[in-house]
């Protein structure tokens, strides 16, 4: 069978998500590394985010539909659940981050910090004091959603949580986030159970901003690659 390609950046957190799912499912699969707006982009997505896929003739964009794909077309581990119940809590969960808590949590709270260090100024502290309730308010959520189990969705790893990791990760690297997650108990252990897993551990970005941190990135849409 052909190899999928993904094309987008290591440093991006959705482009890793559809990594870390090729890494459950034992999926060999090579990523070419590019840029926001890049033609190969172009090529498949029509604003030019990361990621795309390219598996023989099928191309797809947006993280959750190539997640989708890779899942329903190879053997390994399943990530989105059969049973309806589960299948709709993961479609919630992965909805709601992404539709809500990244703006929050990566937009808005880490932009404030990134943005002023690839412009090298400080960082918009009148922006981050504003977010901050906001930024526990939703880790607070999280933390009750995994308190019972370890899992976003009963008891078994789906991309609900795929989709979330790599998000906790960057919350970490800025001091108020991190000294938030930290007080969030049961989502703190989540992190740090999950972290230590292969498929995070072999996805796990180089250094240096993430790309939606540019100004160029598209910033505000969906799937800008942060």
């Amino acid at each position: 069978m052909t190899k999928p390609e993904i094309i987008g950046s290591g440093r991006s957190t959705y482009t890793r998500a559809v990594r870390m799912v090729c890494v459950e499912k034992g999926i060999d699969y090579t990523l070419h590394e590019t840029t926001l707006g890049s033609p190969e982009l172009c090529a498949i997505h029509p604003l030019g985010k990361m990621p795309v896929l390219r598996h023989g003739d099928i191309t797809l964009f947006e993280s959750k539909a190539i997640a989708t794909y890779l899942d329903r077309s190879f053997t390994g581990a399943v990530v989105f659940p059969s049973d309806p119940y589960s299948a709709a809590l993961t479609e919630q969960w992965v909805s709601l981050v992404n539709t809500v808590m990244d703006r929050t949590l990566i937009r808005t709270y880490l932009y404030a910090y990134i943005v002023a260090k690839t412009r090298d100024e400080k960082p918009d502290r009148a922006a981050i004091e504003a977010v901050l309730p906001a930024l526990c308010e939703q880790l607070a959520i999280l933390d009750r959603a995994v308190e019972a189990t370890g899992y976003l969705v009963g008891n078994h790893f789906t991309f609900a949580d795929i989709n979330l990791m790599p998000i906790l990760e960057r919350v970490r690297l800025a001091p108020e986030g991190a000294e938030a997650l930290s007080e969030a108990r049961h989502l703190a252990a989540y992190y740090d159970t999950h972290a230590m897993r292969p498929s995070f551990v072999a996805t796990t970005p180089p250094p240096g901003p993430p790309q939606w941190a540019r100004r160029e990135s598209g910033f505000g849409t969906s799937e800008s690659g942060h």
